[in-house]
C-alpha cells in the first residue's frame, strides 16, 4: 500500500544518476529501496527517452540484496522463475505471483491485527491462506499442481515442521503479550 496515490518520480540522467523530483537531489538504489520499505511507490524513467525503467531497477535492488546474503528468494523459486521465461506458463506466472503477494500482504495485516489481541485463530488464518494458494495453483495449472502426488508427500514433513514452529512462535508471542 502506498502512502500517496502518485508514485515518487525518479529520473535517470544520461550519466545514469538517479534524480528524486520531489526533493530535487540525487538518490542511490538503497535510497529507492528505503522509499519502497516506507510504503512509497516509485517510478523510474529515463529522462531522454521517457522509457519506464522501474522494473529493471527493482530487479537490480533485489539482486543486490540477494548477493549481500539477504536471501529472501529460495533457489527453487529463482529456478522456477527462470524456467517460466522459457515455457508457455509465462503468461500465468505474473498473475500468480501478484495474487500470491497480495494474499501474503492481506494475511500479514490480519496476522498483525490478530497478534495484537493474541488471537489463537491466527494459525487457522495461515492454514486458510495456504488452502487458497493451493486452490489458485490448481486452478492455474488445470489440476496439475506441483503440490499433489509423491512430491507433496516429501514436502509434508517440511510443512509439519513449519506448522510446529509456527505454533511454538505463537505460544512465545502469547507469553510476551501477557
Amino acid at each position: 500500500m502506498a502512502m500517496t496515490e502518485k508514485p515518487l518520480l525518479i529520473k535517470r540522467y544520461a550519466s545514469r544518476r538517479l534524480y528524486n523530483t520531489e526533493t530535487s537531489d540525487y538518490v542511490t538504489l538503497e535510497d529507492i529501496a528505503g522509499f519502497i520499505r516506507e510504503g512509497r511507490d516509485v517510478q523510474i524513467v529515463d529522462l531522454k527517452s521517457g522509457d519506464d525503467l522501474t522494473r529493471q531497477y527493482l530487479l537490480q535492488i533485489v539482486a543486490e540484496h540477494e548477493s549481500k546474503g539477504e536471501s529472501v528468494l529460495p533457489i527453487n523459486v529463482l529456478t522456477d522463475l527462470v524456467r517460466s521465461y522459457t515455457t508457455q506458463a509465462t503468461s500465468a506466472v505474473p498473475a500468480f505471483l501478484a495474487h500470491t503477494f497480495e494474499m501474503f500482504r492481506d494475511s500479514q495485516s490480519k496476522w498483525v491485527e490478530n497478534m495484537g489481541s493474541v488471537n489463537p485463530m491466527a494459525v487457522k488464518g495461515f492454514e486458510a491462506m495456504q488452502a487458497q494458494q493451493e486452490a489458485f495453483v490448481k486452478a492455474m495449472t488445470g489440476g496439475m499442481a506441483a503440490g499433489s502426488g509423491p512430491a507433496r508427500e516429501e514436502g509434508a514433513e517440511d510443512l509439519d515442521a513449519i506448522k510446529k514452529e509456527l505454533a511454538e512462535l505463537q505460544k512465545k508471542l502469547a507469553k510476551l503479550g501477557k
